[in-house]
This record gives C-alpha cells, structure tokens and sequence, in this order.
C-alpha cells in the first residue's frame, strides 16, 4: 500500500508504516512544506496515494467534493505509540479494499 503522509501526522506514524514494509512518503519530501490542502489531495488521487492527516475539516471536505483515493483520518493521542498502534491495526484490519476509495478513522 502506498500513503502520503500530511505534514500534520507524527513522523513517528511514517517510521511505522516503513517498518511495515508500506510505501510511505511524508509530504514535505514531495511537495515542500505549507502546501496547499487541494494540492495534497491532488497528489495523492493523481499518484495513487491513500491520504493521512489529522486536517479532518477540510480534507473531509476535498475528499467529498472530489473522491479519487483513500483518506485516513488520524485521531491525536496521548502518545505517538498509541496513534501508531491504532493507525496499524485499522490498517490491518481494513486491508487495502477497505482503504481505497473510502474514508477511515483511526
């Protein structure tokens, strides 16, 4: 699975999703830093990307208005290792069906 990960998302979250064998990109490397949401969203429908943020407005918003890829909102917890561990378990258990085209809570 490939995922485009928001400037808003941990690194913590990336370093994971790497240590899982998944194609993870920051957006920053991408795109540069303070890059428009619409443009996020952009890339990541064009590229195939499953989008996460914690932006839950307005990427809400985009993925509505536009649906071309899968969307993960990520919830901030008390610690990254819990945001982790939930993003990897809905992950898991949604597998990539589950992902794309689809907006997901974690």
């Amino acid at each position: 699975m490939r995922f485009l990960v928001d400037e808003d998302v941990a690194v913590e979250v990336d370093w994971a999703l790497r240590q899982r064998g998944c194609d993870s990109v920051r957006v920053a490397e991408v795109l540069g830093f303070q890059t428009d949401d619409v443009d996020v969203w952009d890339y990541a429908c064009r590229e195939g990307f499953i989008l996460i943020t914690c932006n839950r407005q307005d990427f809400l918003e985009l993925a509505g208005e536009a649906p071309g890829t899968g969307l993960i909102v990520l919830n901030r917890r008390r610690t990254r290792q819990s945001e982790c561990s939930h993003l990897l378990r809905m992950i898991e258990a949604a597998g990539e069906e589950g992902l794309r085209g689809n907006i997901n809570f974690a």
